[in-house]
């Protein structure tokens, strides 16, 4: 496999690093600045905002360039993005830094995999795809108990200077081993004639899923760990592992959505959607005991990974004339719910609402996505009745 995809793989493990470390490095971040921890939880909101609406509009204006230019300038911005967040004095740097950082994401995914399907034979395609989107795997096993515990032993500061680091190694070899690409390789694909490919109801409810899903992760995701300081009362020094067995789950998960997708995708889905409300119930009772909420955790991280691939495969083949697009969007509804999550949390906090209510949310969204999946699926079924 070339080294380019390494780099790859290795920058993209940095960027979703990125995306969730605020979670894991949470109280000591909101003490430090002087904000409250809801607060401090909108970092989070505004990542994905940006994300949902810096992403599209980046990668339209960014087509004209080659994926090599597109990919190493978005990788520069975000190195100089994170040490400002490690070097910044108060809550609005930081969070001005963390929107530098967001406009670049879905930039680099979608060159990213432009570059990845050129640098391998059509036969190693599916392996260098595996590689280069194991980076985002890998951060959601490794990098946000890692930046928690780089958070606790040395500053939540160091923890952005670490992924910064990364950033930068990454760059150095992609400048070095990323080949550029040849005038005439990228081409232009009208915007308005894969816009109307999207009017179908499969590939709308299965956005509105997605958003709905990441809301109920993120409302409970973003506060984990004043949740697990708080109310279920574990030393700090374990937290980095509590998030590590969530990683764990979510791993697995992503790997019994494939396994699902290739069996029978829609009742599946709606089956993990279905457990994931029913885990987020028994969290409301679980928490409160530490060998329990580890189970729990464990469990959510499963049910929160399990229901992406049989949703994306469903856009993607649904929306096949217009593959780009669809993935594009694909990233902005998880961002949107993401965002929304975050900022929910932050709403019922301070209204007053204790943290250990939070999973409730979990409650009201997991069912309210299978209710939409389900719909859906019926669509699809009756259309099909009626064509045949």
């Amino acid at each position: 496999m070339p080294l380019a995809i390494y780099a790859l793989a290795l920058a993209a493990f940095a960027i979703g690093t990125a995306e969730f470390i605020i979670s894991g490095i949470l109280p000591p971040l909101a003490a430090d600045l002087a904000v409250s921890i809801p607060t401090a939880g909108l970092l989070v909101s505004a990542y994905a905002v940006g994300v949902a609406i810096g992403g599209p509009i980046l990668t339209v204006a960014a087509a004209r360039f080659s994926p090599k230019a597109v990919i190493v300038t978005v990788m520069i911005v975000f190195v100089v993005a994170q040490g400002l967040c490690a070097i910044a004095p108060d809550y609005g740097l930081l969070l001005l830094a963390r929107l530098v950082a967001a406009g670049g994401h879905g930039v680099f995914f979608g060159a990213g995999s432009v570059v990845v399907s050129r640098l391998v034979p059509h036969e190693r395609r599916g392996a260098a795809f595996s590689l280069f989107i194991g980076g985002i795997t890998i951060a959601n096993l490794l990098g946000l108990p890692g930046g928690s515990a780089i958070g606790n032993a040395f500053g939540w500061r160091m923890a952005f200077a670490a992924v910064g680091l990364l950033g930068v190694i990454a760059t150095l070899v992609l400048v070095a081993k990323l080949p550029p690409t040849r005038d005439g390789e990228h081409a232009h694909t009208d915007f308005r004639s894969q816009l109307r490919t999207l009017r179908q109801q499969q590939v709308l409810l299965s956005y509105l899923t997605i958003t709905i899903v990441m809301v109920a992760a993120l409302t409970f995701g973003t506060y984990q760990v004043p949740i697990l300081l708080n109310v279920t009362g574990i030393d700090p020094s374990i937290v980095p592992l509590y998030l590590l067995l969530g990683g764990v789950g979510s791993v697995i998960g992503i790997y019994a959505g494939g396994r699902a997708t290739d069996w029978r995708p829609m009742p599946s889905l709606i089956a993990v959607l279905l457990l994931q409300a029913l885990f987020f119930a028994t969290m409301l009772f679980a928490m409160h005991d530490p060998m329990l909420m580890a189970v729990n955790i464990f469990i959510s991280g499963v049910t929160g990974f399990a229901f992406s691939t049989p949703l994306q495969a469903r856009v993607l083949h649904a929306a096949r004339e217009a593959p780009n697009l669809a993935s594009s969007l694909i990233s902005t509804a998880f961002n949107i719910g993401i965002a929304g999550g975050a900022f929910l949390g932050a709403v019922l906090l301070n209204a007053g609402v204790p943290y250990a209510h939070l999973p409730a949310v979990g409650i009201a969204c997991g069912l309210a996505a299978a209710a939409v999946a389900s719909w859906s699926w019926w669509l699809e079924r009756r259309q099909g009745l009626a064509i045949a």
